[in-house]
Protein backbone atom coordinates (compact mmCIF):
# COMPACT_ATOMS: atom_id res chain seq x y z
CA UNK A 1 0.00 0.00 0.00
CA UNK A 2 1.37 3.43 -0.94
CA UNK A 3 1.66 5.99 1.83
CA UNK A 4 2.69 9.65 2.06
CA UNK A 5 3.80 11.42 5.23
CA UNK A 6 3.82 15.22 4.92
CA UNK A 7 5.51 16.98 7.84
CA UNK A 8 5.25 20.76 8.20
CA UNK A 9 7.88 22.37 10.40
CA UNK A 10 5.78 25.40 11.27
CA UNK A 11 7.42 28.71 10.45
CA UNK A 12 10.53 27.25 8.79
CA UNK A 13 11.67 29.66 6.08
CA UNK A 14 14.92 29.72 4.12
CA UNK A 15 15.22 33.24 2.78
CA UNK A 16 13.04 36.15 1.73
CA UNK A 17 10.95 35.79 -1.42
CA UNK A 18 11.21 38.37 -4.18
CA UNK A 19 8.02 40.04 -2.93
CA UNK A 20 9.04 40.02 0.75
CA UNK A 21 9.49 43.81 0.74
CA UNK A 22 5.73 44.15 0.25
CA UNK A 23 5.29 42.44 3.61
CA UNK A 24 8.11 44.27 5.40
CA UNK A 25 10.26 41.13 5.39
CA UNK A 26 13.25 41.99 3.19
CA UNK A 27 16.33 40.09 4.35
CA UNK A 28 14.44 37.51 6.41
CA UNK A 29 15.95 34.04 6.71
CA UNK A 30 14.52 31.95 9.53
CA UNK A 31 16.89 29.01 9.18
CA UNK A 32 19.99 31.19 9.04
CA UNK A 33 18.87 33.15 12.13
CA UNK A 34 18.47 29.90 14.04
CA UNK A 35 21.92 28.72 12.92
CA UNK A 36 23.49 31.94 14.18
CA UNK A 37 22.42 30.86 17.66
CA UNK A 38 23.58 27.27 17.20
CA UNK A 39 25.70 25.36 19.68
CA UNK A 40 25.56 22.03 17.86
CA UNK A 41 25.13 20.42 14.45
CA UNK A 42 21.93 19.44 12.63
CA UNK A 43 23.58 16.22 11.55
CA UNK A 44 20.58 14.43 10.08
CA UNK A 45 19.07 17.45 8.35
CA UNK A 46 22.55 17.86 6.85
CA UNK A 47 22.55 14.28 5.56
CA UNK A 48 19.22 14.93 3.87
CA UNK A 49 20.66 17.91 1.99
CA UNK A 50 19.37 20.91 3.94
CA UNK A 51 22.92 22.31 4.19
CA UNK A 52 23.34 21.98 0.43
CA UNK A 53 20.10 23.87 -0.04
CA UNK A 54 21.14 26.67 2.32
CA UNK A 55 24.44 27.05 0.49
CA UNK A 56 22.62 27.29 -2.86
CA UNK A 57 20.32 29.90 -1.33
CA UNK A 58 23.29 32.01 -0.26
CA UNK A 59 25.23 31.69 -3.51
CA UNK A 60 23.64 34.85 -4.86
CA UNK A 61 24.76 36.70 -1.71
CA UNK A 62 28.47 35.83 -1.36
CA UNK A 63 29.07 38.44 1.35
CA UNK A 64 26.30 36.99 3.48
CA UNK A 65 27.61 33.47 2.91
CA UNK A 66 31.12 34.50 3.98
CA UNK A 67 29.97 36.43 7.04
CA UNK A 68 27.88 33.49 8.18
CA UNK A 69 30.40 30.75 7.43
CA UNK A 70 30.83 29.83 11.10
CA UNK A 71 27.09 29.44 11.57
CA UNK A 72 26.63 27.50 8.35
CA UNK A 73 28.99 24.90 9.80
CA UNK A 74 26.13 23.85 12.06
CA UNK A 75 24.48 22.56 8.89
CA UNK A 76 27.29 21.24 6.67
CA UNK A 77 26.91 20.23 3.05
CA UNK A 78 27.22 16.58 2.05
CA UNK A 79 28.45 15.00 -1.16
CA UNK A 80 25.37 12.83 -1.75
CA UNK A 81 22.19 13.95 0.05
CA UNK A 82 19.72 11.27 1.07
CA UNK A 83 16.76 13.42 0.04
CA UNK A 84 15.72 15.25 -3.07
CA UNK A 85 15.91 18.87 -1.99
CA UNK A 86 14.86 22.33 -3.13
CA UNK A 87 12.74 25.22 -1.98
CA UNK A 88 9.23 26.45 -2.74
CA UNK A 89 7.73 29.86 -3.43
CA UNK A 90 4.36 30.85 -1.99
CA UNK A 91 2.16 32.50 -4.60
CA UNK A 92 -0.97 33.01 -2.51
CA UNK A 93 -1.44 36.41 -0.93
CA UNK A 94 -0.49 36.25 2.73
CA UNK A 95 2.01 34.60 5.06
CA UNK A 96 -0.14 32.86 7.65
CA UNK A 97 -0.58 29.20 8.52
CA UNK A 98 -3.96 28.81 6.86
CA UNK A 99 -2.77 30.31 3.57
CA UNK A 100 0.40 28.21 3.60
CA UNK A 101 -1.30 24.91 4.41
CA UNK A 102 -4.08 25.56 1.90
CA UNK A 103 -1.54 26.21 -0.86
CA UNK A 104 0.27 23.00 0.07
CA UNK A 105 -3.10 21.32 -0.49
CA UNK A 106 -3.44 22.83 -3.97
CA UNK A 107 -5.40 26.01 -3.21
CA UNK A 108 -4.25 29.43 -4.41
CA UNK A 109 -5.68 32.49 -2.66
CA UNK A 110 -5.71 35.57 -4.87
CA UNK A 111 -6.94 37.79 -2.03
CA UNK A 112 -5.39 37.55 1.41
CA UNK A 113 -7.50 36.92 4.48
CA UNK A 114 -8.16 40.29 6.20
CA UNK A 115 -5.81 41.48 8.93
CA UNK A 116 -6.30 44.21 11.50
CA UNK A 117 -3.03 45.95 12.45
CA UNK A 118 -4.90 48.61 14.46
CA UNK A 119 -7.62 46.37 15.86
CA UNK A 120 -11.08 45.42 14.66
CA UNK A 121 -13.48 48.15 13.49
CA UNK A 122 -16.12 49.29 15.97
CA UNK A 123 -18.95 47.90 13.84
CA UNK A 124 -17.41 44.42 13.89
CA UNK A 125 -16.95 44.50 17.66
CA UNK A 126 -20.51 45.70 18.12
CA UNK A 127 -21.75 42.87 15.92
CA UNK A 128 -19.77 40.41 18.05
CA UNK A 129 -21.28 41.82 21.24
CA UNK A 130 -24.80 41.72 19.82
CA UNK A 131 -24.52 38.15 18.54
CA UNK A 132 -22.98 36.86 21.78
CA UNK A 133 -25.16 39.02 24.09
CA UNK A 134 -22.17 40.80 25.65
CA UNK A 135 -21.94 44.28 27.16
CA UNK A 136 -18.43 44.86 25.88
CA UNK A 137 -14.94 43.50 25.34
CA UNK A 138 -11.36 44.21 26.42
CA UNK A 139 -8.20 45.00 24.40
CA UNK A 140 -9.12 44.94 20.66
CA UNK A 141 -5.67 45.31 19.19
CA UNK A 142 -2.76 43.10 18.07
CA UNK A 143 -1.17 41.50 21.10
CA UNK A 144 1.02 38.65 22.26
CA UNK A 145 -1.11 35.80 23.60
CA UNK A 146 0.82 35.57 26.85
CA UNK A 147 1.04 39.34 27.35
CA UNK A 148 -2.64 39.95 26.71
CA UNK A 149 -3.80 37.71 29.57
CA UNK A 150 -1.16 39.25 31.83
CA UNK A 151 -2.35 42.78 31.05
CA UNK A 152 -6.11 42.20 30.83
CA UNK A 153 -6.73 38.97 32.74
CA UNK A 154 -7.61 40.52 36.09
CA UNK A 155 -9.99 43.07 34.57
CA UNK A 156 -11.57 40.26 32.55
CA UNK A 157 -12.26 38.31 35.73
CA UNK A 158 -13.66 41.37 37.45
CA UNK A 159 -16.00 42.38 34.59
CA UNK A 160 -16.66 39.13 32.75
CA UNK A 161 -15.84 40.85 29.47
CA UNK A 162 -13.90 38.63 27.06
CA UNK A 163 -10.45 39.63 25.85
CA UNK A 164 -10.60 40.06 22.06
CA UNK A 165 -7.35 40.53 20.20
CA UNK A 166 -5.60 39.77 16.93
CA UNK A 167 -2.07 39.44 15.55
CA UNK A 168 -0.29 39.91 12.25
CA UNK A 169 -2.19 36.83 11.11
CA UNK A 170 -5.81 36.86 10.00
CA UNK A 171 -7.24 35.82 13.36
CA UNK A 172 -10.05 36.86 15.70
CA UNK A 173 -8.92 35.57 19.09
CA UNK A 174 -11.07 35.38 22.20
CA UNK A 175 -9.37 34.75 25.54
CA UNK A 176 -11.31 33.89 28.69
CA UNK A 177 -10.51 32.46 32.12
CA UNK A 178 -12.15 29.07 32.60
CA UNK A 179 -13.46 30.07 36.06
CA UNK A 180 -15.03 33.23 34.63
CA UNK A 181 -16.34 31.89 31.33
CA UNK A 182 -17.07 28.15 31.04
CA UNK A 183 -15.15 26.50 28.23
CA UNK A 184 -18.31 25.54 26.35
CA UNK A 185 -19.48 29.16 26.47
CA UNK A 186 -16.19 30.34 25.01
CA UNK A 187 -16.48 27.76 22.24
CA UNK A 188 -20.07 28.85 21.59
CA UNK A 189 -18.98 32.48 21.25
CA UNK A 190 -16.31 31.44 18.76
CA UNK A 191 -18.82 29.36 16.78
CA UNK A 192 -21.24 32.29 16.59
CA UNK A 193 -18.39 34.62 15.59
CA UNK A 194 -17.33 32.27 12.81
CA UNK A 195 -20.86 31.85 11.49
CA UNK A 196 -22.37 35.31 11.97
CA UNK A 197 -19.69 37.93 12.61
CA UNK A 198 -16.49 37.16 10.69
CA UNK A 199 -18.10 36.81 7.30
CA UNK A 200 -17.90 38.57 3.94
CA UNK A 201 -15.09 41.12 3.87
CA UNK A 202 -14.30 40.19 7.49
CA UNK A 203 -13.88 36.46 6.85
CA UNK A 204 -10.71 35.93 8.84
CA UNK A 205 -8.69 32.77 8.41
CA UNK A 206 -9.38 31.61 11.94
CA UNK A 207 -11.48 32.45 14.98
CA UNK A 208 -9.55 31.05 17.95
CA UNK A 209 -10.69 30.20 21.47
CA UNK A 210 -7.86 30.97 23.91
CA UNK A 211 -8.80 29.69 27.38
CA UNK A 212 -6.51 30.37 30.32
CA UNK A 213 -6.29 29.64 34.05
CA UNK A 214 -4.41 30.73 37.17
CA UNK A 215 -4.27 33.82 39.34
CA UNK A 216 -3.35 37.46 38.62
CA UNK A 217 0.37 37.63 38.03
CA UNK A 218 0.47 33.94 37.21
CA UNK A 219 -2.00 33.36 34.39
CA UNK A 220 -1.34 30.40 32.06
CA UNK A 221 -2.82 29.57 28.69
CA UNK A 222 -4.30 26.09 28.28
CA UNK A 223 -2.97 24.92 24.90
CA UNK A 224 -4.80 21.59 24.92
CA UNK A 225 -8.14 23.44 25.28
CA UNK A 226 -7.43 25.90 22.46
CA UNK A 227 -9.88 25.50 19.61
CA UNK A 228 -9.66 26.95 16.10
CA UNK A 229 -12.71 27.72 13.98
CA UNK A 230 -11.29 28.03 10.49
CA UNK A 231 -12.69 29.28 7.24
CA UNK A 232 -13.89 26.30 5.21
CA UNK A 233 -11.49 25.50 2.36
CA UNK A 234 -12.98 25.39 -1.14
CA UNK A 235 -13.13 22.15 -3.09
CA UNK A 236 -11.56 20.51 -4.92
CA UNK A 237 -8.37 20.34 -2.90
CA UNK A 238 -5.82 17.66 -2.12
CA UNK A 239 -7.87 16.18 0.72
CA UNK A 240 -11.14 15.97 -1.19
CA UNK A 241 -9.35 14.42 -4.16
CA UNK A 242 -7.70 11.78 -1.97
CA UNK A 243 -10.94 10.90 -0.20
CA UNK A 244 -12.80 10.59 -3.48
CA UNK A 245 -10.17 8.04 -4.51
CA UNK A 246 -10.60 6.09 -1.26
CA UNK A 247 -7.23 7.10 0.14
CA UNK A 248 -7.34 7.45 3.92
CA UNK A 249 -6.41 10.88 5.29
CA UNK A 250 -5.05 11.52 8.79
CA UNK A 251 -4.09 14.77 10.53
CA UNK A 252 -1.57 15.24 13.33
CA UNK A 253 -1.28 18.50 15.28
CA UNK A 254 -3.19 21.64 14.30
CA UNK A 255 -3.67 20.65 10.64
CA UNK A 256 -7.31 19.61 10.97
CA UNK A 257 -8.16 22.98 12.54
CA UNK A 258 -6.68 24.83 9.56
CA UNK A 259 -9.09 22.96 7.26
CA UNK A 260 -12.12 23.38 9.54
CA UNK A 261 -12.00 19.63 10.17
CA UNK A 262 -12.88 18.94 6.54
CA UNK A 263 -11.19 16.25 4.49
CA UNK A 264 -9.77 14.05 7.23
CA UNK A 265 -10.88 10.58 8.23
CA UNK A 266 -9.26 11.03 11.65
CA UNK A 267 -7.20 13.65 13.45
CA UNK A 268 -5.03 13.80 16.55
CA UNK A 269 -4.19 16.98 18.45
CA UNK A 270 -0.75 17.33 20.02
CA UNK A 271 0.57 19.46 22.87
CA UNK A 272 4.22 19.59 21.77
CA UNK A 273 6.63 18.66 19.02
CA UNK A 274 7.76 15.71 21.11
CA UNK A 275 4.22 14.32 21.06
CA UNK A 276 3.81 15.18 17.38
CA UNK A 277 7.01 13.37 16.44
CA UNK A 278 5.94 10.34 18.43
CA UNK A 279 2.57 10.32 16.63
CA UNK A 280 4.31 10.56 13.26
CA UNK A 281 6.67 7.73 14.14
CA UNK A 282 3.77 5.58 15.33
CA UNK A 283 1.83 6.24 12.14
CA UNK A 284 4.81 5.10 10.05
CA UNK A 285 5.33 1.96 12.13
CA UNK A 286 1.72 0.99 12.71
CA UNK A 287 0.45 1.49 9.15
CA UNK A 288 -2.91 3.28 9.54
CA UNK A 289 -5.64 1.59 7.55
CA UNK A 290 -6.62 2.76 4.10
CA UNK A 291 -8.31 1.19 1.10
CA UNK A 292 -6.14 2.57 -1.72
CA UNK A 293 -3.43 4.28 0.30
CA UNK A 294 -2.69 6.44 3.34
CA UNK A 295 -1.91 10.15 3.61
CA UNK A 296 -0.69 11.61 6.92
CA UNK A 297 -0.55 15.41 7.19
CA UNK A 298 1.34 16.58 10.30
CA UNK A 299 2.31 19.94 11.77
CA UNK A 300 5.11 20.55 14.29
CA UNK A 301 4.16 23.87 15.84
CA UNK A 302 6.80 24.61 18.51
CA UNK A 303 9.30 26.24 16.12
CA UNK A 304 6.69 28.87 15.28
CA UNK A 305 4.64 29.21 18.44
CA UNK A 306 7.32 28.95 21.12
CA UNK A 307 10.40 30.37 19.43
CA UNK A 308 9.65 32.27 16.21
CA UNK A 309 6.96 34.52 17.65
CA UNK A 310 8.92 34.93 20.88
CA UNK A 311 12.11 36.01 19.09
CA UNK A 312 14.21 33.16 20.48
CA UNK A 313 16.80 32.02 17.88
CA UNK A 314 18.55 29.67 20.32
CA UNK A 315 15.27 28.01 21.26
CA UNK A 316 14.41 27.73 17.58
CA UNK A 317 17.71 25.96 16.86
CA UNK A 318 17.25 23.52 19.73
CA UNK A 319 13.73 22.82 18.50
CA UNK A 320 15.22 21.91 15.11
CA UNK A 321 17.70 19.68 16.92
CA UNK A 322 14.80 17.88 18.59
CA UNK A 323 13.39 17.07 15.16
CA UNK A 324 16.86 16.25 13.83
CA UNK A 325 17.36 13.63 16.56
CA UNK A 326 14.20 11.77 15.53
CA UNK A 327 14.88 11.74 11.78
CA UNK A 328 16.91 8.49 11.76
CA UNK A 329 14.03 6.58 13.38
CA UNK A 330 11.55 7.99 10.87
CA UNK A 331 13.75 7.17 7.88
CA UNK A 332 14.58 3.70 9.13
CA UNK A 333 10.86 2.90 9.48
CA UNK A 334 9.87 3.88 5.94
CA UNK A 335 8.68 1.11 3.65
CA UNK A 336 9.38 0.79 -0.08
CA UNK A 337 6.09 2.39 -1.13
CA UNK A 338 6.38 5.33 1.26
CA UNK A 339 7.09 8.98 0.51
CA UNK A 340 8.18 11.39 3.26
CA UNK A 341 8.01 15.14 2.56
CA UNK A 342 9.37 17.72 5.03
CA UNK A 343 8.72 21.41 4.42
CA UNK A 344 7.38 24.62 6.00
CA UNK A 345 4.26 26.77 5.66
CA UNK A 346 5.86 30.26 5.91
CA UNK A 347 8.80 31.86 7.68
CA UNK A 348 9.04 33.20 11.22
CA UNK A 349 12.47 34.75 11.56
CA UNK A 350 13.32 34.73 15.29
CA UNK A 351 15.97 37.41 14.85
CA UNK A 352 14.18 40.09 12.83
CA UNK A 353 12.52 43.25 14.09
CA UNK A 354 9.03 41.87 14.61
CA UNK A 355 7.26 38.90 16.17
CA UNK A 356 5.28 38.29 12.99
CA UNK A 357 5.54 35.61 10.33
CA UNK A 358 7.88 36.35 7.44
CA UNK A 359 7.35 36.03 3.69
CA UNK A 360 9.97 33.43 2.80
CA UNK A 361 10.72 30.48 0.59
CA UNK A 362 10.33 27.22 2.47
CA UNK A 363 12.74 24.28 2.26
CA UNK A 364 11.67 21.05 0.60
CA UNK A 365 13.06 17.62 1.49
CA UNK A 366 11.66 14.51 -0.20
CA UNK A 367 12.63 11.01 0.90
CA UNK A 368 11.56 7.91 -1.01
CA UNK A 369 11.21 4.60 0.77
CA UNK A 370 12.38 2.85 -2.39
CA UNK A 371 15.80 4.38 -2.95
CA UNK A 372 16.50 1.98 -5.82
CA UNK A 373 13.72 3.45 -7.98
CA UNK A 374 13.90 7.10 -6.97
CA UNK A 375 17.24 8.89 -7.07
CA UNK A 376 17.80 11.85 -4.75
CA UNK A 377 18.41 15.07 -6.69
CA UNK A 378 18.15 18.84 -6.56
CA UNK A 379 14.60 19.82 -7.58
CA UNK A 380 15.26 23.56 -7.80
CA UNK A 381 13.01 26.41 -6.79
CA UNK A 382 9.42 25.33 -7.16
CA UNK A 383 6.97 27.96 -8.40
CA UNK A 384 4.29 27.15 -5.82
CA UNK A 385 3.67 25.24 -2.60
CA UNK A 386 0.99 23.42 -4.61
CA UNK A 387 3.72 21.27 -6.15
CA UNK A 388 3.36 19.24 -2.96
CA UNK A 389 -0.28 18.38 -3.66
CA UNK A 390 0.58 17.58 -7.29
CA UNK A 391 3.32 15.24 -6.10
CA UNK A 392 1.09 13.49 -3.58
CA UNK A 393 -1.56 12.89 -6.24
CA UNK A 394 1.14 11.66 -8.62
CA UNK A 395 2.41 9.21 -6.00
CA UNK A 396 -1.09 7.76 -5.62
CA UNK A 397 -1.69 7.80 -9.41
CA UNK A 398 -4.60 10.22 -9.05
CA UNK A 399 -5.23 12.67 -11.91
CA UNK A 400 -4.20 16.16 -10.82
CA UNK A 401 -6.97 18.75 -11.27
CA UNK A 402 -5.18 21.28 -9.04
CA UNK A 403 -2.36 23.80 -9.58
CA UNK A 404 1.21 22.64 -9.28
CA UNK A 405 3.62 20.20 -10.89
CA UNK A 406 4.89 16.94 -9.43
CA UNK A 407 8.58 16.85 -8.54
CA UNK A 408 8.85 13.06 -8.64
CA UNK A 409 11.50 11.63 -10.95
CA UNK A 410 11.70 7.99 -11.81
CA UNK A 411 15.15 6.61 -12.46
Amino acid sequence: MKRVFLIIVDGLGIGAQEDAFLYGDSGANTLLSALRASDGILENFSKLGLGNLLQRTLEDEPEKATSNERFINALPQVHQPLASYGKMREVSAGKDSTTGHWELAGLHLEQPFPTYPTGFPDALIQSFCNVCALEGILCNRPYSGTDVIRDFGEEHQQTGKPIVYTSADSVFQIAAHTETVPLETLYHWCHLTREQVCTGSHEVGRVIARPFEGEPGNYRRIPEARKDFSSIPPAPNLLTELQQNRIATYAIGKVSDLFAGKGFDASTKTESNAEGLQRIYSSICETPSGKNGVFVFANLIDTDQLFGHRQDPSGYFHCLMEIDNVLPDLLHSLKREDLLIITGDHGNDPDDESTDHTREFVPLLVIHGDTRSYAARYVGTRSTFADVSATVLDWFSVDNKLPGTSFLQYS
